[in-house]
This record gives structure tokens, sequence and C-alpha cells, in this order.
């Protein structure tokens, strides 16, 4: 295909950088089958003990220089590295869509998130900022600063194969670290892909040799960068399973992580809504990236007095959804990664008729021409209560669960009695019930909406949740502080010393 050409992409690619030159590794093969149409889109090799060591060597020695250069002067090199994002977006979202099998808005979507990121962080490489503090002492000052970590971890998942590691990288580099990336081993060609783009860009500004590198491989990569002492912080996003391990892991060693995990994100929807509206973003929110998303709604918490008007008009969208090719910009839905998460799917709607669920849109796989990858499923919906086991379970498919609710109370704590904290919603023209939904009082979650959907989160907010979601915060806002170290700083400008809280040591 055309895309994979513009960008690079042979059918055998190496796996291993430290920036600009790949690494030689033994390592394991690693192929990637589109789930668009099932064919093999090319290799990449994992990284063995010997090239990850190598690896390591070239980004620590980087990050004693990197962290010299201005902060402007990194931003600068962020500017850069966007305006090559915004040269390469059509075969970057082409890319994403196919290996990752999004639609191609949504391609184009994450790449633009890319670019939007590094105009965020070309702006906050100048307002690192400290604080200054009143000393109890006189001819006394007191002030904050923050230092580079050193090495950052980023270990990324399918489901967005390149936007949550440039939330993390664009940061990281105007904080002056160095960052090991570990793509998903489901869409390695895109790590792939964005580490050409970013290397030539390297290449021109002579950024030192390991300021950013890429290491394919499976689970035993990313122990390795768990375990690994040299490495301050890991970043990390996938599933709660696999937070839970990796967190246990970085903190047995007392090393930082920004955790971001699973979500089992509702909307309410009041009396008081907007229906028509609300619609649009419920259906996306469940259907987009085909449920595929840590954001994706998963359940519907709706008002008793507007319930079946409301299933009414969701079964009548979802029957207008077309399935497809997600390349072919009329189709809604394209498939899932791949046939492991179709068996979730299916075992997901198998164990919801077992509990009691009652499907208003019924699932399955999509078969016939054009579905030949076996990766295609139906979105469905089912009618259920919030108690059952499987509506407390974050299934990555596009399976939406609708339950009734009487008072807003009841709604919100439907809404928080799940394991997970990640995004929620609200949609209602009532002032009162929005300002409750978010207070102390109202949503439990890291993000919480009104009158907009769970998806689509813009990069100037901090990005993350709590519970098992796992706390952690990427993107915009002070995010950039967890990526450094905070020093304080007393500088005694007068000629005796004077000791903190009057305490007297004559000699």
């Amino acid at each position: 295909m055309e895309f994979l050409q513009q960008l690079g992409l042979q059918q055998h690619n190496p796996g291993v950088s430290s920036g600009t030159q790949w690494l030689t590794t033994h390592g394991a093969t690693i192929e990637s089958f589109s789930p668009v149409d099932g064919k093999s889109i090319g290799t990449v090799a994992s990284a063995d003990q010997a090239s990850y060591e190598s690896l390591m060597q070239t980004s620590l020695a980087a990050a004693k220089e990197w962290r010299n250069w201005p902060a402007p002067k990194r931003g600068e090199i962020v500017r850069q590295i966007g305006e090559a994002l915004r040269a390469n977006k059509t075969p970057l979202g082409q890319l994403v869509s196919y290996e990752m099998g999004k639609s191609l808005q949504e391609g184009y979507g994450e790449v633009q998130e890319m670019i939007d990121i590094c105009d965020f962080a070309v702006g906050l490489s100048r307002q690192l900022y400290g604080l200054t503090m009143h000393s109890e002492r006189p001819q006394h000052r007191m002030y904050e600063q923050w230092h580079p970590l050193g090495v950052v971890a980023i270990i990324s998942a399918f489901n967005f194969p390149v936007a949550v590691f440039s939330w993390n990288a664009a940061l990281a580099w105007i904080c002056g670290n160095t960052t090991i990336w570990k793509p998903s081993e489901k869409a390695p060609l895109c790590g792939v892909a964005v580490q050409e783009i970013i290397a030539k860009v390297f290449a021109a500004n002579h950024v030192p040799e390991g300021v950013n590198c890429l290491i394919q491989g499976g689970r035993e990569v990313g122990e390795w960068l768990s375990k690994d002492t040299r490495i301050p912080l890991v970043s990390a996003t996938g599933s709660t399973r696999m937070g839970k391990l990796l967190s246990a892991t970085v903190a047995a060693r007392l090393g930082k992580s920004i955790l971001e995990l699973g979500g089992n994100n509702a909307i309410i929807i009041s009396k008081d809504a907007d229906l028509d509206m609300s619609l649009i973003g419920c259906v996306f929110g469940a259907v987009g990236t085909a449920g595929q998303r840590c954001t994706s709604t998963r359940r519907l918490i709706i008002h008793e007095s507007v319930y079946d008007a409301f299933t009414t008009k969701l079964v009548k969208a979802y029957a207008q959804l077309s399935i497809g090719n997600p390349l072919d910009p009329k189709n809604h839905v394209g498939p899932l990664i791949d046939q492991d998460a179709v068996a979730m799917y299916l075992k997901a709607i198998e164990d919801c008729k077992a509990q009691g669920g009652q499907f208003l849109v019924e699932g399955g796989v999509v078969t016939g021409a054009g579905y030949e990858s076996g990766c295609y499923v139906k979105p469905c919906i089912a009618a259920v209560t919030n108690e059952l086991a499987i509506v407390q379970h974050e299934t990555f498919a596009p399976i939406l669960y609708v339950m009734k609710y009487s008072n807003l109370d009841e709604a919100i704590a439907m809404q928080n009695n799940v394991p997970q904290g990640l995004s929620s919603a609200i949609m209602t023209l009532n002032m009162r019930e929005a300002e409750l939904f978010l207070s102390a009082n109202g949503s439990d979650c890291g993000i919480a909406n009104v009158n907009i959907g769970t998806s689509g989160a813009e990069i100037g907010g901090a990005f993350g949740g709590e519970k098992e979601t796992g706390g952690g915060r990427e993107s915009g806002s002070d995010a950039w502080k967890a990526y450094m170290r905070r020093q304080t700083n007393t500088i005694n400008y007068g000629t005796n010393l004077p000791l903190a809280q009057g305490i007297q040591f004559d000699l």
C-alpha cells in the first residue's frame, strides 16, 4: 500500500533504535497482521538482552547531555517534530487505521493528537515554573525548581498506538529526559514509522543519540523496563491486570509509575437531557474504535421516565451503523484488534445472557465478503442491572449496557459502583444536577463531563483516572511535574547562620 512506502516501511523492519540508528538484535520476530483484512503487513525484530543493554547505555549517556540543553531549545525540537507529523499526517493516520483497525477519521485524529501535544509542549518549554517562598529566617530566600528525572520508559497499548506515546514523550523531552518506547506488539509498525519521522528531525538538529529510543518486544521487554533501577519513571498504558503487576515491580525498587489502565465508563441520561444531542455522544462513545478505547462508553444509566424513549432512539441509531473496512470513510465501525478480542467479546455476550441480561440489539461476528479477517463484530446493547458481574468487568468491545434509575443520587451511586474510575458524563440541562455531578459528592472518576460523552479527551487537560484505572495523569495541565523531580533551595545571603525553628547552637 502506498502509505507504507511513504513511511519507509519494509516487509522486514528492524525493531530496536537508539534514535537515528537501528541496532542489531537476535530477538524473536514479531509479525503484524491487519485486522482489516487479515493480511501480514510486515515484521519487526524484538530486542534481546544485548540490544537492550546497548540501548540503555546510549539513553543514559544522552540524558546527561540533553538535560543541559535549555528547555526552550528542547521545545524547538519538539516544535519541528510537530511539523514533521503534520507533513506525514495522512500516511501515518492510514497506517494507524490499517494496523489497529480504527476508522480512518480516528486514525487521522490520533495523529492530530500528536501534533497538538507537540504544540502544547513547545509553550510549556518556557513555563516549567517553580515557586518562591518567604523564609522565617532573616536574609534568606527559599524557592523550588524542577530537574529532569533521567530516562523515562513508555509502554503503550494497541488501541492508541501512537498518540499516548506522544503524550508522554513530548512532555518528557521538554523536561530534559530521554525516552525508551515499547509499542504494543499488536501494532509494532506504527512504532517504526514514528521513530523514522522523529529521527529525521533529531538528525537535522544534532540531538544526542539516545534521546528517543524504540524497543520492540513482548511481555519480557516490559519486565526488563519495569525492573531496571536505572529508569526512575515508567509510564504504562494497558489492562488493570498488567498495571498491578508493573506497579508492584516498579514500587519494589522505589521507582515511579504513571498508570493509565481500564475504564468502565458511564453516561447518566437525565430526565432533563437533550435526548437527540445525547444520542450522538452515547453512540460514538460506545462504538468508536469498536469499543476499544479506555474511555469507551460501556454503561448508560437512564432515568426511568425517558428510558423507553431513549433506548428506542438508541436501537434505531444502531440499525444505521455501517460496519466494514475502516479505511472507507462511510463505515462507522471497524474490526476488533484480533481473534482473541473477538473471543472475549463473544464470551462477554454469553456471560451477560447467563446472568440475566436482555439484549435490545443482538451481537455476533460479521461474516461474508470483506470480513475475511474474522475480526468484525456487531455493536450490541443489553438491558441489565449494574450489579451483574459482567457489567463490573471491562470488556474491550462494542457492548453497551443500559439500566434505569429513579433519582440522581441513585444514578451517581451506580456510576461510581464499579472498580474502575476513568471517565464519566451526565447529559442534563438542569444546572443543579450538573453541579452535583461535578461536586465531591458526584462522580469519582478522573474525568467528569457535562453534555458531552466519555471519550474524546483534549490534550489541554490532564488525562487519567482513579481506583483500578491507576491514578496516573498524562498530557495537559500540570502533568509535566510527573516527569521531573522537585528540589527545594534555601539561600542565605546574610552574615549570620540562624537555624530554623529558633534553635540555638553556639560554639
